[in-house]
């Protein structure tokens, strides 16, 4: 789709476009822990970043206004003195199934090692070489996640450009000596997170992005046996996984984001499919019972 449009762009000279932005991104903070602060200093920084993300070019794909990558970014604030802001960042993203008003989440991570300077007025500025501060990396690399993540859902491993950009910012932001940032830091942080895209024994993720989503959702439409044959037959990837690095967080991204979907995607799957599906989850997310017993009984028993 954005290759044909870029060819219509080309051919009606439709040049405007192409200096679309790529995200569409709602951006919400969130201060009610912080007491005895003057909160137009967070009002003013959720319209920078809000800016920042909407209106700042990443890279040189062809985005038509609405083609833009949706997603989400909910700063909670738990701390705030001499210009430190400390706390948590909730990620989404999500795009569109083929033919349908259906969306479905790529991506949905909660990131609970967030620290940045930030004083009111003080300007977001995007520079594609090199990092500012903590803050604008810490947008530099979820942008270029978020696009890597789309792109990868709509061709086999698509989005490597963006996964060597986000690279290069966790590179850059680890000479800061920021937390969050550090190989082996913690198994969840942002350098493991960026790892389980790209490390040999867990990139088939991404093979998973895209057979699930342009093989398996956006057939399911049309095809509904075809594309959940499709969607089963991707999720041996996290057996594959599972057996490599059990405790990989490229599963629990995946729980986070598809568990809850996989429910109604096997609801009326034959017992045999929602079966081979349940023993193939169940090891990987022994805790996960509730939701992995209604895959196994499908709508009958919900």
């Amino acid at each position: 789709m954005r290759k044909l449009i870029a060819i219509l762009f080309i051919v009606f000279g439709w040049i405007p476009v192409l200096k679309a932005q790529e995200l569409k991104c709602d951006v919400e903070v969130n201060s009610q822990s912080v007491e005895g602060t003057n909160k137009s200093v967070f009002d003013n920084l959720k319209e920078s970043i809000s800016t920042y993300m909407n209106e700042t070019k990443f890279s040189n794909a062809i985005f038509s206004p609405n083609e833009k990558i949706e997603c989400r970014l909910f700063l909670t604030v738990k701390e705030y003195a001499d210009d430190r802001i400390k706390g948590e960042l909730q990620l989404q993203v999500s795009r569109p199934v083929y033919n349908s008003t259906y969306t479905t989440t790529l991506f949905n991570f909660r990131d609970t090692r967030v620290e940045f300077d930030y004083r009111e007025g003080d300007p977001l500025i995007f520079n594609e070489n090199s990092v500012e501060n903590n803050l604008t990396a810490l947008l530099d690399y979820y942008a270029y996640l978020f696009l890597a993540i789309d792109f990868d859902s709509f061709s086999p491993k698509g989005g490597q450009q963006f996964y060597d950009k986000a690279q290069t910012v966790v590179q850059q932001a680890q000479s800061m000596g920021e937390i969050g940032w550090r190989t082996f830091e913690d198994n969840k942080n942002r350098a493991a997170v960026l790892s389980s895209f790209t490390d040999s024994n867990t990139s088939g993720i991404r093979n998973l992005l895209y057979d699930y989503h342009r093989k398996g959702l956006d057939e399911m439409v049309t095809s509904p046996d075809k594309g959940r044959a499709m969607i089963t037959e991707s999720l041996k990837e996290l057996k594959t996984i599972y057996d490599n690095a059990p405790m990989s967080v490229a599963l629990s991204l995946f729980r986070d984001s598809k568990l809850d979907e996989l429910v109604n995607v096997y609801s009326k799957a034959p017992q045999s499919e929602r079966e081979s599906v349940y023993e193939l989850l169940q090891p990987i997310y022994p805790t996960e019972s509730e939701r992995l017993d209604k895959i196994k009984k499908g709508a009958e028993g919900n």
